[in-house]
């Protein structure tokens, strides 16, 4: 385990709060995540209690660039940080809507500071959609990131605004308690309907596992 994971197991108990209520409200599972030599290291959960959900573990990984939590970190990066994960870890196609270049992913990286919030819409798994945002430290720097995934047929591209402003006012709350007094993001555009997803969606597929 990576000493940023480590740093990540420190500021669980000051997430989970945070985490709690994201899941209270919207039902469904919230992640609590760091970036770990440029991978996505999954620190807590709070389950959705709902027969169709998310299967992650806490102690797994994943690629940072299909993810949303993974976007929302590297979106707080330097470019050449995110160029040195790119040539590390390369972006592997895992379904047919994940990004594969690079010029890609960094429109996406841009979007989703403009936003407040990153997206992943069905990049990871087929069926699953997520949005992530960005935790800062007392310094401004990128601490961690947290994010709210579940079936895009209930986590639908008409919910993702409002799902993702909630995210990221989480996330502004506890950079706030960590001690980041810089100004918070906000979302730049609020145009109706416009949900920050990169085009329609083919039918969703409910590929979940039912516990």
């Amino acid at each position: 385990m990576g000493s940023r994971a480590i740093d990540g197991l420190d500021l669980r108990g000051r997430a989970r709060p945070y985490l709690d209520r994201l899941q209270d409200k919207f039902g469904e599972t919230v992640f609590f995540c760091i970036l770990d030599e440029g991978q996505v290291f999954y620190v807590e959960k709070v389950e959705s209690q709902r027969s169709v959900r998310t299967a992650c573990t806490v102690g797994s990984r994943a690629p940072a660039y299909c993810t949303a939590v993974g976007k929302a970190m590297l979106a707080e990066l330097p470019d050449a940080e995110v160029n040195k994960i790119i040539h590390r870890w390369k972006l592997k196609p895992v379904t047919r809507n994940t990004i594969t270049t690079a010029s890609a992913l960094k429109d996406e990286l841009k979007a989703a500071r403009t936003r407040g919030y990153a997206i992943d819409d069905e990049e990871k798994e087929e069926g699953l959609r997520c949005v992530g945002a960005a935790v800062r430290s007392h310094s401004g720097k990128l601490a961690a990131a947290m994010s709210i995934s579940g079936p895009a047929f209930r986590m639908t591209k008409e919910r993702v605004p409002e799902i993702g402003q909630a995210v990221m006012r989480a996330a502004n709350e506890l950079s706030a308690e960590l001690g980041y007094e810089g100004r918070p993001l906000e979302v730049v555009r609020k145009a109706a309907g416009q949900s920050g997803l990169r085009s329609e969606p083919g039918e969703s597929r409910p590929f979940f596992r039912a516990q």
